[in-house]
């Protein structure tokens, strides 16, 4: 075997050790997370304080990503489903398409993308500049203090934001089909009986809590763990948005064929 692919070997071998590495540190400190929640004192400030940073940043694109999002659903399942001349079940299946998969994507990639990179970069910063060590010496848990409030929050404001995400989606959805494309309101409203039930929205909900707890201890996990200084931090967020978006697809994977399977489809 030549040097080359000696070397090339012990790369793979030294990214796949790595990858284990952190995927058992990411277990530990969500381990250490849940552990932690039932701890008093418990951290309001800093909670509500969490949350509504979040929230500000993050509610107006929700909204502004939720219009075209629900116009192009409505947009594209009406023209497939007056093919199939099916046209009275246009608005039940642009409300499944918003429910199950568009609002808790959106409200993920939001999350992640914005929420998730704040708290990576704002702990990160900590940890260079020694904070986090300081609070270790002072016998203060840097998890308890810090990194709770931070997932309590995400998980708070993505189940608000999935919520947000479903009625604006719903809306533009209707008023694209309706206005638009000349749909008859009617039959729009009483179709969301028609497939459409409670579960769905439960589900939806259970999914955004879920990603927030996935982008809230990826996030935490990266900005405890920097490296390289101000540049080690830049590389953290990067790393932390881009994993919490893998990780979020494949969880919404998961939680959707657990659901279809146990949930059964309504009318079947």
């Amino acid at each position: 075997m030549s040097s080359a692919t000696t070397r090339g070997v012990e790369k793979v071998q030294q990214a796949g050790n790595s990858a284990l590495t952190q995927t058992g540190n990411i277990v530990q400190l969500f381990i250490d997370v849940a552990r932690n929640i039932f701890v008093r004192p418990f951290q309001l400030r800093e909670f509500i304080q969490q949350a509504w940073f979040i929230a500000s940043v993050t509610i107006l694109p929700t909204a502004l990503i939720a219009i075209p999002f629900g116009a192009i659903v409505s947009l594209q399942t009406s023209s497939l489903i007056k093919q199939l001349g099916a046209e009275s079940f246009t608005g039940a299946a642009s409300v499944l398409i918003v429910l199950q998969q568009a609002a808790p994507i959106i409200t993920s990639l939001l999350i992640a993308g914005a929420a998730g990179s704040a708290v990576a970069a704002d702990l990160g910063s900590r940890t260079i500049r020694e904070e986090i060590d300081a609070m270790r010496v002072l016998g203060i848990n840097p998890i308890q203090r810090l990194v709770v409030p931070r997932v309590l929050a995400m998980v708070l404001v993505g189940a608000l934001l999935n919520g947000l995400v479903c009625v604006v989606g719903i809306g533009g959805g209707y008023f694209f089909n309706v206005i638009v494309q000349n749909g008859t309101p009617g039959a729009y409203l009483a179709s969301f009986s028609a497939l459409a039930q409670l579960p769905d929205l439960y589900v939806a909900t259970l999914k955004a809590a879920i990603f927030g707890v996935i982008a809230g201890v990826i996030a935490a996990y990266k900005g405890l763990t920097p490296k390289g200084g101000p540049k080690g931090v830049g590389e953290a967020v990067n790393q932390s948005v881009v994993i919490t978006f893998l990780l979020l697809f494949f969880a919404n994977l998961i939680i959707t064929a657990v659901y279809l399977q146990i949930v059964p489809a309504k009318g079947s």
